[in-house]
């Protein structure tokens, strides 16, 4: 991943910290669920994604991040979002993933420690960058995310199910 386009993470008192630097897209976001996976595996419950280095986001982006709040949810965990910037906000706004992400709450535990945070960060990098069906899968499974968060965005993503749907073997949903 270059450094435009980059995740890094790290590991603090009560959260893990995810960094998001350029687009958060279908192409970055198989990173961040790595990562977040390596840490639900740990054992950790509570992530804070950083927006602030985030030039946007597209809809698998925010369908992962709308997958591992409701993941945590069920865990009695939560994921909150940094310093989202406004057309991030209104982004995850617009789909009404504020009701499951927490957007720049003001009890956060890190408040006032922001930059002391980006300063013990790590970067992370995949092992193995997801083949095409792996990708194919993610997009997929983000979009069914997107699609049962509300009534209005399935009707949104509708089609775009319907052609991702297509694209995915069965035998890929047979595993799950």
């Amino acid at each position: 991943m270059s450094l435009e386009n980059a995740i890094s993470y790290g590991i603090f008192d009560g959260f893990t910290w995810l960094r998001c630097e350029g687009k958060g897209s279908f192409m970055q976001s198989p990173a961040l669920k790595e990562c977040a996976e390596q840490r639900l595996a740990s054992g950790e419950r509570h992530f804070v994604v950083d927006l602030e280095a985030c030039t946007g986001m597209d809809s698998t982006f925010m369908g992962f991040l709308a997958g591992l709040a409701a993941r945590v949810g069920k865990l009695e965990g939560w994921v909150q979002i940094a310093t989202p910037g406004e057309r991030n906000r209104r982004s995850l706004e617009d789909l009404g993933l504020d009701c499951l992400l927490q957007i720049s709450p003001p009890e956060a535990p890190w408040r006032g420690r922001v930059e002391e945070i980006r300063g013990g960060l790590d970067p992370f990098e995949l092992d193995r960058g997801p083949d095409a069906r792996e990708r194919a899968r993610h997009v997929l499974d983000a979009h069914r995310t997107l699609a049962g968060t509300s009534e209005e965005n399935a009707a949104k993503f509708s089609n775009v199910l319907q052609v991702l749907e297509k694209e995915v073997p069965k035998e890929d949903e047979d595993r799950d």
